[in-house]
């Protein structure tokens, strides 16, 4: 089972000034947000986790960073591990009330998939690990967290967490409320981690940064081996940052990813409605753009449903026929996978119908993903693709099936909102610095 413990993260002194110095996460920053981060302070998280600079420079320059703030007391760390409580406040649909995601960091030991400790829910791109790992190697740090999903049959960690010694409270520019506090009591402690560790933790976000993590820590023990010396089975270096929430916790909101398709030669629409029609009933939506997602919602309550958007602004409801799933491609695909939104998008209309390889959809020839659905209209209405497919969010529910049975949806199947921002916690991956470990009695 999972190894869950608590640390003893670098934190910024000044908890006052957290909404100018953290950020989202790096996946998410676009050019212009990247410009605007680096603007709010020279010591925004952004400058040591989406380093600018020519080439590889950029890694070496983020780690000078990070040392010059610890020198400097930018960065501190207390003397004791602890579980960091983070709570975040945001506002729900239009006129729901604010709804409330809780959970808390750790360090989590980070073991390969097939361990089945931390499971993964989809598939994901060679870049972004690429670039983690790049950035891994120059500052020895892991500087975002990954978001875990876990069960907590004990019901252990809602007092807790609720019941933190606050450390910090602060609103972003979005509206979104956040609390840090301290959990430290060891009974406290044990328990939840007693708890937790009862089954296999789920990934939420952050299926990158986790295998970068495995890799990186089997480098480095064989690297010490190489110098003869004996690797730490419990050296910061083996354990990832996470962000753990009970998979039950009715804060969990899930959005969908919008893909837009783009560079199909002789795309024709009218021949793409006919061949679609052999897998899904297909209705012309006449509402405006401001209704188009709920709609899409109550859509999807019925069977596996997507909108596709032209750029002429045409848009259709697609919702999958029953007697679909009985024929192939679909019939090929895992139980607990055809039943999905995004993978009867990816297999029977990306693939079946559009003629997009899984290959080429792993290397993104054809498909651009956007979070936002007003940037996504906005995208295909100004040209810039062939079709674009709006989504409806995975339900947390079809994320732990597929995990558990050991399945994996397409990349950017899932979108919790809202992200966790990066700069609440960085840890250092130290292999002559041992994890500190609970006594469970």
């Amino acid at each position: 089972m999972p190894e869950i413990r608590p640390l003893r993260p670098y934190r910024y002194a000044d908890t006052e000034a957290l909404p100018s110095l953290v950020a989202p996460p790096y996946d998410v920053i676009g050019p212009e947000l990247r410009e605007t981060l680096g603007e709010r302070s020279p010591h925004n998280v952004v400058h040591i986790d989406l380093p600018e600079g020519d080439d590889d420079e950029k890694y070496a320059r983020a780690a000078g960073l990070l040392t010059q703030w610890i020198d400097k007391g930018v960065l501190v760390r207390d003397d004791e591990p602890y579980f960091l409580s983070y709570e975040q406040t945001f506002e729900g649909k239009s006129g729901a009330p604010p709804i409330t995601r809780r959970g808390f960091f750790a360090l989590v030991k980070a073991e390969p998939y097939e361990t089945r400790q931390v499971l993964p829910h989809e598939r994901t791109l060679s870049g972004p690990k690429v670039d983690r790992h790049k950035l891994f190697v120059a500052t020895g740090a892991a500087l975002s967290p990954v978001f875990l999903l876990f069960q907590d049959p004990d019901d252990a960690t809602k007092g807790p967490i609720r019941g933190a010694d606050e450390l910090a409270s602060f609103t972003t520019e979005d509206g979104i409320q956040h609390r840090l506090g301290r959990v430290t009591d060891p009974a406290q402690v044990a328990a939840m981690v007693r708890s937790i560790e009862k089954q296999p933790l789920l990934i939420a976000d952050g299926h990158h940064r986790y295998e970068t993590t495995v890799g990186y820590g089997a480098e480095m023990d064989e690297a010490r081996e190489a110098e003869g010396a004996e690797p730490s089975p419990r050296g910061g270096h083996r354990y990832v940052l996470a962000f753990l929430s009970d998979g039950d916790d009715p804060g969990l909101v899930v959005y969908g990813t919008h893909r837009l398709v783009f560079g199909l030669e002789g795309f024709d629409r009218d021949a793409f409605r006919k061949d679609a029609e052999t897998f899904f009933t297909v209705e012309d939506y006449d509402g405006d753009d401001s209704g188009l997602q709920e709609t899409l919602e109550a859509h999807g309550e019925k069977g596996q449903s997507v909108a596709a958007r032209f750029p002429d602004g045409t848009t259709w409801l697609l919702r999958l026929r029953p007697e679909a799933l009985e024929r192939a491609p679909l019939k090929d695909e895992p139980e607990t996978l055809r039943h999905t939104d995004v993978v009867v998008l990816h297999t029977a209309l990306l693939e079946g119908t559009l003629g997009i390889t899984r290959e080429q959809q792993a290397s993104q020839s054809h498909l651009r993903y956007y979070k936002s659905t007003q940037k996504a209209l906005a995208a295909i209405d100004a040209g810039e693709g062939d079709v674009l497919f709006l989504m409806n969010g995975t339900p947390v529910h079809q994320v732990r099936d597929a995990c558990l049975a050991g399945e994996v949806m397409p990349q950017k199947s899932t979108f919790f909102h809202p992200k966790i921002p990066t700069g609440l916690a960085i840890h250092l991956l130290d292999p002559d610095e041992e994890v500190a470990q609970v006594d469970l009695g």
